[in-house]
């Protein structure tokens, strides 16, 4: 009697071990959605169907990716500076980022084939949507003089792409730290027709572009 009720406190041991190793895989899995995401469905869908009367809601343009490019040509004779910029850009998007190589060599620029000048991130899902939250109410207020970004930058088939000039205007850089002030380019990617549709749809999450002059005669 006294083996069985050992091995019967054994398996409820195991059994309540699982339960808890359950518990605790699923309570990982549970994710935040941000809170661009749901501002999109609640908000951005309805006002874009009745600005341009789509009749379905596949119509309405979205946000598939953001690319964010950091070019560092002084890498060429500082190999060390590319590395804080890697290690910068991974501080900033939340994700690790993949070195850019030189395709071409170009002598004026001292620059061989394979030499590794740049680093890029591509984000998507919930990490586009946080990243994009952060740029817009965080980021982009901190520019020094900021009046507003040009609505001149779509490429005509609805994509954005914006200059940063310093990337200390994220929160995640400390600037003491920082040893040379570097720029980047984000390109926001969407499933838009035209630009128009592009514009308003960047609008409606709160993209401060720059007020348009109406000319009276």
């Amino acid at each position: 009697m006294a083996e069985k009720k050992q091995v019967k406190e054994v398996k409820d041991k195991k059994a309540k071990s699982k339960k808890e190793a359950d518990k605790t895989s699923n309570e990982k899995e549970i994710k935040i959605p941000s809170r661009l995401f749901d501002y999109y469905h609640g908000e951005v869908i309805p006002g874009l169907m009745k600005t341009f009367s789509y009749k379905n809601i596949m119509q309405v343009p979205k946000i598939e990716k953001v690319v964010v490019n950091m070019g560092v040509g002084a890498a060429v004779t500082e190999p060390k500076i590319l590395e804080e910029a890697v290690r910068e850009l991974e501080s900033i998007t939340g994700q690790k980022a993949s070195v850019r190589k030189a395709k071409k060599a170009i002598s004026n620029f001292k620059l061989r084939e394979g030499v590794s000048i740049g680093a890029m991130v591509t984000l998507r899902k919930e990490r586009m949507y946080e990243f994009l939250d952060r740029l817009i109410n965080v980021a982009l207020p901190r520019v020094r003089d900021f009046r507003g970004l040009s609505d001149k930058s779509f490429d005509g088939r609805g994509n954005y792409t914006m200059g940063i000039k310093e990337q200390i205007i994220f929160p995640e850089i400390n600037v003491d730290r920082i040893t040379r002030v570097l720029g980047m380019d984000i390109t926001i990617v969407t499933s838009a027709r035209s630009d128009n549709e592009a514009y308003e749809l960047l609008k409606s999450f709160g993209m401060p572009f720059t007020k348009k002059e109406i000319k009276t005669a």
